[in-house]
């Protein structure tokens, strides 16, 4: 059976079954099962968990893990290739990934043909017949109350717009005043 002794460095070393492993006093604490790393963990903070994931050789860095189990869990499975003997090595210093492609704008036209959501509502709700609640719905893919929570919200509060409201043969109807 393996067993695994991590410094305060966050080191950890692998030894084989035969292999006599030095107490360093206190400086060193020593595992040989997944429940005796998470009941070591337990004494210890998240951040530790983090920088022991992070100094492993060949994984992807993290900030945070979502929780001290799923650390454990990660940092385990890790250290399973471990070879006997040796420590693992930090990581050399990672070159910036370079981001992913910038998708091709499309041409001009297209793009100030279909506007924002908000700009199709003001206008649609400028036309001298207004708009109806299902009109603004099919241009924006919303639902009723969105609509509804939209023009309250985003155009009466935040843009000060005085949205009217009225009835059309049983139909609600909105409209604003043409914006000078």
């Amino acid at each position: 059976m393996t067993r695994f002794k991590i410094d305060t460095e966050n080191n950890i070393t692998a030894f084989g079954s035969s292999e006599h492993i030095e107490d360093s006093g206190g400086e060193t604490e020593i595992f040989a099962s997944r429940q005796e790393l998470a009941a070591l963990a337990e004494k210890w903070p998240a951040t530790r968990l983090v920088e022991i994931w992070n100094s492993l050789p060949g994984i992807e860095p993290v900030e945070r893990f979502t929780s001290r189990q799923v650390a454990v869990g990660r940092i385990w499975k890790a250290i399973q290739h471990l070879e006997p003997g040796g420590a693992a090595p930090r990581p050399p210093a990672r070159a910036k990934r370079p981001s992913a492609p910038k998708k091709a704008t499309p041409p001009a036209r297209k793009r100030a043909a279909s506007h924002n959501k908000t700009e199709r509502v003001i206008a649609l709700l400028e036309r001298p017949e207004g708009a109806t609640l299902k009109a603004i719905m099919r241009a924006t893919g919303w639902q009723t109350h969105s609509v509804r929570g939209f023009i309250s919200g985003q155009l009466k509060k935040k843009m000060g717009l005085k949205v009217r409201s009225s009835k059309r043969e049983g139909e609600r109807v909105y409209s604003i005043k043409r914006r000078s």
